[in-house]
């Protein structure tokens, strides 16, 4: 664990069922990478596998994870690690990544991805699991920022200031999620762009873009919809302080023929190229 931040794969899309076929056939190439949700692939056989081994001849892969439950009092599933480790050994994933989040208690499964308390005791907790988790994947793990609908009241610092010390303290990577930045940002009213700021700009490793809705007062989190505009001038500001970074979108329902999203993912890739001009 010698490097930081991985040269970016560029421009990639969530893999989802729907678009195997699109992704083999005529929009083979449309997009420059996978990621690939843990999950749906841990086993010995089958049909998700087979379509997973066609699609790496084409496309470097990425292992994106639900179950690390890294927040959780619960002790680590060395077991599902280790499974978790087969398997990107087996299809060659670039790098594997899960959220700052906890999934459940005293082994029942919630299937939700439920906020840490940000305290002193939290992270020395979440840090120390992490360096566990990288040992058993004998990789950095990156992190992802989740979206928030509650605060604990006895929070001792703020989101950005907690991911920041855990970052540096486990030797981690990031996954930031835009999307998740602004949805939080509205909810509980602090600024996006301080939140930038605090990132470790060296240990962006990947970006999501993603689409919300909104519920009353709140953004919820859905993935149902295209990336509204202000997550894409949030990604624009992004980029200015991390440079060019592996970039992706989550769409999980009502998902859209594939070349829309790939017409979509355009739009990323013109706002880096537009910056990277600028910037030569």
């Amino acid at each position: 664990m010698n490097a930081l931040r991985q040269p970016s794969l560029g421009f990639g899309l969530g893999l989802r069922p729907t678009h195997y076929e699109a992704l083999l056939g005529e929009q083979r190439g449309a997009v420059d990478w996978l990621e690939a949700l843990t999950e749906n692939y841990l086993g010995l056989g089958g049909a998700p596998l087979r379509h997973l081994e066609r699609l790496r001849e084409h496309y470097p892969l990425v292992l994106h994870g639900v179950s690390l439950s890294i927040g959780s009092s619960d002790a680590l599933d060395v077991d599902y690690l280790r499974q978790v480790r087969a398997l990107a050994e087996r299809f060659e994933a670039r790098w594997i990544s899960d959220h700052l989040c906890w999934t459940g208690i005293d082994g029942i499964n919630v299937h939700d991805l439920l906020p840490v308390p940000f305290t002193l005791e939290a992270l020395d907790h979440i840090a120390r699991r992490i360096e566990r988790v990288q040992e058993i994947l004998g990789q950095r793990l990156l992190i992802e920022n989740v979206s928030s609908y509650v605060t604990f009241a006895h929070d001792e610092m703020t989101e950005h200031e907690f991911i920041r010390e855990l970052v540096q303290r486990s030797d981690c990577l990031l996954l930031l999620d835009v999307n998740n930045v602004y949805v939080s940002s509205v909810n509980h009213g602090f600024d996006p762009l301080a939140y930038l700021d605090a990132m470790p700009a060296d240990r962006i490793q990947q970006v999501h873009l993603a689409g919300h809705s909104r519920r009353g007062p709140y953004l919820v989190d859905t993935h149902d919809a295209p990336v509204p505009e202000p997550v894409w001038t949030l990604y624009r500001e992004t980029l200015r302080r991390c440079g060019p970074v592996a970039t992706m979108i989550e769409r999980d329902d009502d998902i859209p023929p594939l070349e829309q999203l790939v017409a979509e993912l355009s739009r990323a890739r013109s706002i880096c190229a537009g910056l990277d001009a600028k910037a030569a």
